[in-house]
């Protein structure tokens, strides 16, 4: 149970990240920037209880990529993202779990600064980190 509760958890934290700050005001950012910085995504009624990640996203030959931190185990290292979809209104994150395989955090433009959605059941929010 340990062992999966572990898995879970990096799962989670491979989700949520993804997010970048950026220098420059919001409304000065261009529409295809909007995502790049980093985000705070919580992950809310996970088994090993509430989950924070910071999502690193980063736009590298005109695609975002970037990796995902878990808040609460610095020592566990950075999470790669594997994929990233990006649209005017929609974000979604994948990354790879050693348990689940790929892993997907689901998300919707709120405001400037906040993005809500889903990694499988659990209900994750992200804000932007300034």
């Amino acid at each position: 149970m340990r062992k999966f509760s572990l898995i879970l958890f990096v799962l989670i934290l491979g989700v949520a990240s993804s997010f970048a700050q950026t220098t420059a005001p919001v409304s000065a950012t261009t529409a295809t920037d909007f995502y790049v910085g980093k985000w705070e995504v919580a992950i809310a009624g996970t088994p090993m209880g509430d989950v924070k990640l910071v999502a690193d996203l980063v736009r590298k030959d005109g695609k975002l990529t970037g990796d995902l931190t878990n808040t609460a185990d610095a020592a566990a290292g950075k999470l790669p993202i594997t994929k990233v979809e990006e649209s005017p209104e929609k974000l979604v994150i994948y990354f790879d779990s050693t348990q689940a395989g790929e892993l997907a955090i689901d998300l919707k433009k709120v405001d400037n600064d906040n993005l809500k959605g889903a990694l499988m059941s659990f209900d994750a929010v992200a804000k932007r980190v300034k």
